[in-house]
């Protein structure tokens, strides 16, 4: 956890100086992301909640998500990471929110996304998503990459601002 709380330091550090707040949407990295960016002290000045999406059950019940507000876009996708993020944004009225969705493996996923995929968002006063293919199935690692990726890109736009 070391290496994201560092990077999560400097995310909250900068937050807290601009007086912005995020709000998280996960499911392959498991929480990962979120915890980061709690064990941090004074997160409460910028962390506004999340949660792990990992099911459909999950996206209906807690993003609030239709099946007919996804119909067309698959999970595992820069699209459905980005709707995930400007939604939990939205519903928690961060300034940003930021969002993963993959498979972190020993398998891929029902898509056809092997293990190691994940896509990446975030939203806000700038939107940007990506893709990340890690070429291995290991299930923790993939779970500290996709997190570690997830908190670079909000770095990255971060930055852009």
């Amino acid at each position: 956890m070391n290496e994201l709380t560092t990077l999560a330091e400097a995310l909250g550090t900068l937050l807290k100086a601009r007086k912005e707040t995020i709000a998280v949407a996960e499911s392959s990295a498991g929480g990962l992301i979120s915890a980061a960016l709690l064990a941090v002290p004074g997160a409460s000045a910028y962390f506004l909640g999340g949660g792990v999406i990992y099911t459909q059950a999950a996206r209906r019940g807690l993003l609030r998500l239709s099946d007919e507000s996804v119909k067309g876009i698959r999970s595992s996708t820069e699209a459905y990471a980005l709707l995930k993020a400007r939604t939990i944004r939205e519903l928690v009225g961060a300034t940003w929110g930021l969002a993963e969705t993959g498979a972190s493996g020993p398998t891929g996923n029902r898509y056809g996304d092997a293990a190691g995929h994940a896509c990446l968002a975030v939203a806000g006063p700038i939107e940007r998503a990506v893709t990340l293919e890690t070429g291995h199935g290991d299930r923790e690692k993939n779970m500290w990459a996709f997190a570690k990726r997830a908190l670079e890109l909000l770095e990255t736009s971060l930055s852009k601002r």
